[in-house]
């Protein structure tokens, strides 16, 4: 994702800029592209308006809802107290009009909000190609994801991949050793691996990616799947990223064994946890602190979950690595 410091004026015509060139890179006709421009737009209007240290992340999504681009505006400013009022078009603390976020939500296919006082706004905006059909129902989003480069990389050394199965799901975080062309070149390595051996066991897919990661510098990877059959998320890993099942408030962290994939695994071990319809996955690369917890966050675990890894990401991210978190829910959730 393109991550945008949003501070001053001159960062909205910069947000504005990067949003419409992704969306013209996925083939985006102008009024579609206008959408986007919209959206960009007023969320980075609003950072320079009313937030404390603003970023918006510029990215891609493609799952079972669509494919398009996502947009986070995040912010460490006040927060709101009353979400429905900010929606509200005419609702202004600032002398505007009061349209922004309603406008933001009128041209998304999905979008999310989420507001604690004193603890900042985060909101999710999704546009895609072709609007949906006025009444077309939205499937319900499994997954979402945040994946940052170190600032001043080009390349992200981290990478992630979440394949269906069934009615279930395999998840992949890699964390390529250090960062830069390098770190990423592990990583995408990795997510080839991965895609060869998505239907096998979660230690074999591990212990292939190992085998396959020696003619890199290494990395951290760990691989997750949901078998909805028995209720169970089986977890395998190597290094420091990080597992975690969240449900109804309660962090599980999940056991990934030390050592470098591609350059030494004593050991390759498969762990299972119970994983319910009201539990989420959080999968982290080192780039993110492991001292969260979302009882700090009221209702987020009900957010969309690329909404949910913005605000970890926002609150968590360490300002000297690359930053990823992948969430995913139970798939009839």
């Amino acid at each position: 994702m393109i991550s945008i410091a949003v501070t001053e004026a001159s960062g909205v015509a910069e947000a504005r800029r990067r949003a419409t060139g992704v969306a013209q890179a996925l083939g985006f006709e102008t009024t579609a592209a206008g959408r986007v421009a919209i959206v960009a737009t007023e969320l980075a209007t609003n950072l320079v308006k009313y937030a404390t240290g603003g970023e918006m992340l510029i990215g891609t999504f493609e799952d079972d809802t669509g494919t398009g681009v996502e947009i986070l505006a995040l912010d460490r400013g006040a927060g709101v107290s009353n979400v429905a009022d900010a929606l509200r078009d005419g609702h202004s603390t600032g002398g505007s009009p009061g349209t922004g976020l309603g406008a933001v939500k009128r041209q998304s296919e999905a979008f999310d909000i989420a507001a604690w006082p004193g603890r900042g706004l985060a909101v999710l905006a999704r546009v895609a190609a072709a609007p949906r059909p006025p009444g077309a129902s939205l499937p319900v989003p499994r997954w979402g994801a945040v994946a940052v480069p170190l600032r001043g990389e080009t390349a992200n050394g981290d990478a992630y991949c979440i394949r269906r199965r069934g009615d279930g799901w395999t998840a992949l975080v890699v964390d390529g050793l250090g960062h830069g062309l390098q770190a990423a070149q592990a990583s995408e390595a990795a997510v080839r691996v991965f895609r060869e051996h998505e239907h096998e066991s979660p230690g074999c897919i591990v212990t292939a990616i190992h085998a396959g990661l020696g003619h890199t510098r290494g990395a951290a990877v760990s691989v997750a799947r949901y078998e909805p059959g028995r209720g169970t998320l089986v977890f395998s890993g190597i290094g420091n990223v990080a597992g975690a099942i969240v449900t109804d408030g309660v962090v599980k962290r999940l056991v990934s064994l030390s050592g470098t994939a591609g350059l030494v695994a004593r050991r390759i071990q498969e762990f299972e946890y119970p994983f319910m319809s009201r539990s989420l996955l959080m999968m982290c690369s080192d780039g993110i602190g492991t001292n969260w917890t979302l009882d700090d966050y009221p209702g987020l675990a009900a957010a969309h979950p690329g909404l949910v890894a913005g605000v970890l990401y926002r609150d968590f991210a360490r300002a000297r690595d690359d930053a990823t978190v992948l969430v995913v829910r139970e798939a009839g959730a």
